[in-house]
């Protein structure tokens, strides 16, 4: 038996049948020259599969709507530039001219820090594919033949491969590449199908026809199991479809506890992408929309024209429903590579987000003012992350007080009365919460650094990782406070950290009175099942009686 295991993985479930292995033919590299008197033809024959291209791919914009964004990249104007100078001055015919100035593209992308970037590098490969199949005429299916449930094992699987495919026959993928904003992986999340990337050296080992195991959720993969292991897969497979049908039955059903109590479950998103994956949830909106992806997925500032389009879509995607977009939120562990912060003992504690906004008005009201712009589309509010004074939020309000007058002398629509919220993630923002919710429209508690900050444990530190733990009794104080001193000035409290997507911690946090919980998309379905079952007056009694006590253990042991 041989064995893989995936260190990330995307999602859950388990799979077990025949390893499909997917071997897509070497794309022809070598081409002959045109001659003059043939650019004109050449141009042509690429125009005429370009509009072709275009035709298949808005007729696939019903499976999946990253075949329409797909079809925008096929026509966009920089790449016709580049492929017709290279047909007018290289004398390349289409082929290779189309080759190597989306050879250019991929490079581009896949030079971006931001995974999200660098994997529309696979959506250039995509286009180029399919425009490179209508010009040669040539146009093989490789998934072809496949007549069982299969695994699908391949080193790389784009939205036009999946498109041919029969859904039905997949019983799970697995790729040596790709990640977690990779097409596959979020079209894999949403239909419920086991899905492992990263998978390295699979395609060496694997066979076509052998029998395979996965297991999504721990990242393991076992090529020709024995009897036993089968037996024991097989009836955790069997668990998880009840569970899975469980949680699909109640998805949309209200977001109530067993006594009628409402809570709001929200999503945590990067990118319009990620926005469009999960609003296929029953979700209550995007609880944090955090914009910096914009930022690290470029090689420049991101212009304000450029966040307002970005912004827009998501607002379209959600229509009536919250986007909450948290404003630049760098430092710490996250850099931009085109903008050197200076270098800190400390960064964690130094110059970083609000603080980078505020004494950078060039690079935060560009941002304000998309946002704003990006309000006149939908439902936008607006958060400042790292929030440790009164000062901080009047000073950052003030400059979106120009922006606003800005907009206005220039005719340009935005959203007028826009709520602005805060982070609470500092001991600092708990201590005075009752005066900061003076000043903000909403609180939402980012768990994942007021926990390092308050136990003054790094969270990527592995040799301190058993102090960072979200349930210590001064964290959990540190919630219930900042949610109290919410309600007591009549606005909500939400909390967009890891913690609040953690089952046990979900009913703990709801006994505490807290409004809105938002996580990954895939964890809602889990919390909102687990929350529709919980009484809350159970609840409420149960965080009275952990919060009076001393140690994690004795708040674990209390746990419902």
């Amino acid at each position: 038996m041989k064995t893989w295991k995936v260190k990330k993985t995307y999602s859950r479930g388990y799979a077990l049948g025949p390893a499909r292995i997917i071997e897509k033919k070497e794309i022809r590299t070598v081409y002959d020259k045109i001659t003059g008197d043939n650019i004109t033809a050449e141009i042509k024959r690429f125009d005429e599969a370009v509009e072709e291209g275009c035709r298949e791919l808005m007729e696939l914009s019903g499976k999946s709507e990253i075949f329409a964004a797909h079809a925008a990249l096929a026509s966009d104007i920089a790449l016709r530039e580049g492929v017709e100078n290279k047909i007018k001055d290289k004398l390349m015919c289409a082929e290779e001219a189309l080759l190597e100035t989306s050879g250019e593209f991929v490079f581009i992308f896949e030079s971006m820090e931001d995974e999200y970037m660098r994997e529309r590098a696979a959506d250039m490969k995509d286009v180029c594919e399919r425009l490179l199949t209508i010009l040669s005429g040539e146009n093989e299916n490789p998934f072809e033949g496949i007549e069982e449930k299969s695994i699908i094992i391949a080193r790389e699987l784009t939205p036009s491969d999946t498109a041919k495919m029969n859904l039905k026959l997949v019983a799970g993928f697995v790729m040596e590449l790709g990640g977690a904003t990779s097409h596959v992986s979020i079209m894999a999340k949403n239909l419920g199908i086991p899905c492992l990337t990263g998978a390295e050296g699979v395609l060496k080992g694997v066979k076509d026809k052998d029998f395979i195991i996965m297991d999504a959720g721990a990242g393991e993969i076992f090529a020709e199991p024995s009897k036993d292991l089968i037996e024991e897969y097989e009836e955790k497979a069997g668990k998880w479809r009840e569970e899975e049908k469980r949680l699909r039955e109640s998805a949309g059903l209200p977001s109530l506890t067993k006594d009628g109590i409402r809570f709001e479950l929200c999503a945590n998103a990067g990118n319009p992408e990620e926005v469009r994956g999960a609003a296929e949830y029953e979700i209550d909106g995007i609880g944090l929309f955090r914009s910096e992806f914009l930022y690290m997925g470029s090689d420049h500032f991101p212009t304000e024209e450029e966040q307002f389009f970005a912004y827009k879509e998501a607002a379209c995607l959600l229509k009536d429903k919250e986007l909450t977009i948290r404003t630049l939120d760098i430092g710490g562990d996250k850099e931009l590579k085109y903008w050197q912060l200076p270098k800190e003992e400390n960064p964690f504690l130094g110059y970083r987000a609000i603080r980078i906004c505020l004494k950078e008005p060039d690079i935060f009201k560009p941002q304000l003012r998309a946002i704003l712009r990006a309000g006149a589309f939908g439902n936008v509010r607006i958060m400042y992350p790292m929030i440790t004074s009164v000062e901080e939020i009047r000073e950052a309000n003030k400059i979106l007080e120009q922006c606003k007058k800005e907009l206005e002398e220039e005719g340009i629509p935005y959203k007028k009365d826009i709520q602005t919220g805060i982070m609470i993630e500092t001991p600092a923002a708990v201590m005075i919460a009752e005066e900061l919710a003076k000043e903000a429209d909403f609180f939402s508690i980012g768990t994942n650094d007021l926990t390092q900050y308050f136990l003054a444990a790094d969270r990527g530190n592995e040799k301190v990782a058993e102090i960072y733990n979200s349930y210590h009794p001064s964290v959990l104080r540190a919630i219930a406070a900042t949610i109290r001193a919410a309600h007591k000035q009549g606005i909500k409290a939400g909390m967009c950290g890891e913690f609040a997507s953690d089952e046990k911690a979900a009913v703990l946090l709801l006994g505490m009175g807290l409004d809105e919980f938002s996580m990954s998309a895939g964890e809602i379905s889990r919390v909102k099942s687990r929350l529709r079952e919980t009484d809350y007056k159970e609840a409420k009694e149960t965080a009275d009686n952990i919060l009076s006590k001393g140690s994690v253990t004795e708040v674990i042991n209390c746990l419902i």
